[in-house]
């Protein structure tokens, strides 16, 4: 019996291997010609595949990327500092400004405020400054063919394709990070598929450089992931004594009553709010740090980045750039 188990550990041992091995001796040479069939059968023209595979290369860089793991994790107070600064604050104001008759125009049509399209705007990219340096076609083959996350990365680089093939822009031009998220809303292509609107009516939605598209794209995003407009996203808290800790977190959503009746108030010790809306606890830095009760619209925002992080930032800045 005990051979016959060694037989069969062995057995699975050499498979594994062999299907380890399998797989890394496909170059990624050969990996791209099955691939161009692949887009082929998606629906992508001989064009389109010939000019964004023109010069693709296994780009190494992203592939260290990929695997990097960050060495220590900022808490959020860290992170929201970075992030809701001063200097993020006046240039978003300012910009709100500059753009008023166009991000007016985007709020009536979308029901989503425009404090909120320009700081998803301000943390995603720095107001278009920093939208990453990588083209997107060579970015996303790297990750399909690095097969950590093959089928993933494998459908964005179909759906980064099919942008392409409708003309919305070149191969050359369609730049973003180096995991793929494009344009100064950093949307991924699946995405831009999903929301990206062509708000001026050129033919193109252009989330690049045509600012309009870019705050339509980002609204539509939201409006389209159950933004409720006249709702606001949060607010600072303040639990009572000995809060049950398992009752943190964005999944766990209760009335505002069921919150108030467990002691919740205000950050300040005022009265919650007595209004019929779902709500949670978030404790970023658990319950020794920041305590906010949120709302649906937080749940839209956290669509959008899966991060509370993120997510609480993005409302505290929108706040800001509110006053």
């Amino acid at each position: 019996m005990r051979n016959y188990f060694k037989k069969i550990v062995l057995t699975f041992v050499f498979a594994l291997s062999f299907y380890s091995t399998s797989l890394k001796a496909e170059t990624f040479e050969s990996w791209l010609a099955q691939t161009k069939i692949e887009a082929r059968a998606h629906g992508i023209s001989h064009a389109t595949i010939d000019a964004a595979f023109s010069d693709v290369a296994l780009i190494q860089r992203v592939v260290e990327l990929d695997k990097k793991q960050p060495e220590t994790k900022k808490t959020f107070v860290q992170y929201r500092e970075a992030i809701v600064n001063q200097n993020r604050i006046t240039k978003g104001r300012a910009l709100i400004q500059q753009h008023a008759d166009a991000l007016n125009e985007i709020e009536a049509k979308y029901g989503v405020p425009k404090q909120f399209i320009v700081a998803l705007w301000g943390i995603e990219t720095n107001f278009g400054s920093n939208t990453g340096g990588f083209k997107v076609i060579p970015a996303l083959a790297t990750l399909a063919y690095d097969g950590r996350r093959r089928e993933f990365f494998t459908r964005e680089l179909m759906n980064a394709l099919q942008i392409i093939d409708d003309g919305h822009i070149s191969a050359a031009n369609m730049k973003g990070s180096w995991a793929g998220a494009m344009g100064q809303n950093q949307f991924m292509p699946s995405s831009f598929n999903a929301f990206a609107v062509d708000h001026n009516g050129d033919g193109k939605r252009d989330i690049w450089g045509t600012y309009i598209d870019i705050f339509a794209s980002s609204a539509n995003y939201l409006k389209k992931n159950g933004w409720k407009t006249g709702e606001i996203w949060g607010r600072r808290a303040q639990l009572p004594a000995n809060f049950p800790e398992n009752m943190i977190g964005p999944k766990i959503q209760k009335p505002i009553s069921y919150w108030a009746n467990l002691g919740v108030k205000k950050y300040g010790g005022g009265a919650l709010p007595n209004e019929d809306m779902m709500a949670s606890i978030v404790a970023p830095d658990g319950l020794g740090g920041e305590v906010y009760i949120v709302y649906n619209n937080y749940q839209t925002i956290m669509d959008w980045n899966r991060s509370t992080y993120f997510a609480t930032s993005v409302g505290l800045l929108a706040d800001q750039l509110a006053r």
